[in-house]
């Protein structure tokens, strides 16, 4: 059973750029979201297993969809891929329930050393 993968970010390029960096070997499926409120939805639809989520978005950002997962218990391991490297964006992400803060531009490198630290990307 292969996992679903949500990245969402509003930018078309980062998410074409983050599909890249994901290990080539890793059996899932990619979905993508434009903003946070596709992002919740997909999640809803069961796409997101795994999100690789922004957090500045039009319509709501990285942080509502955080404060959503939470509040309605939806069941997604969310990273978060961001510009945004103060600390207190690290701190209050992490206090919402993200498992990882990872600085953009992601790289495969970056990318597989999270999943496997988290115990997410097995088999590999």
């Amino acid at each position: 059973m292969s996992l679903n993968v949500l990245i969402c970010d509003d930018s078309s390029f980062a998410r074409k750029q983050m599909a890249r960096a994901l290990p080539e070997e890793w059996q899932v499926e990619v979905h993508f979201a434009g903003d946070g409120v596709e992002g919740v939805d997909a999640i809803r639809e069961g796409k997101g297993d795994v999100v690789f989520l922004d957090l500045t978005m039009p319509n709501m950002d990285g942080y509502g969809v955080l404060e959503t997962i939470r509040r309605d218990d939806l069941p997604a391991m969310v990273i978060v891929v961001s510009g945004d490297i103060q600390p207190d964006a690290q701190e209050r992400v992490k206090k919402l329930g993200a498992m990882a803060f990872i600085k953009k531009p992601i790289d495969a490198e970056k990318a597989r050393s999270v999943l496997t630290e988290y115990g997410i990307m097995t088999g590999a």
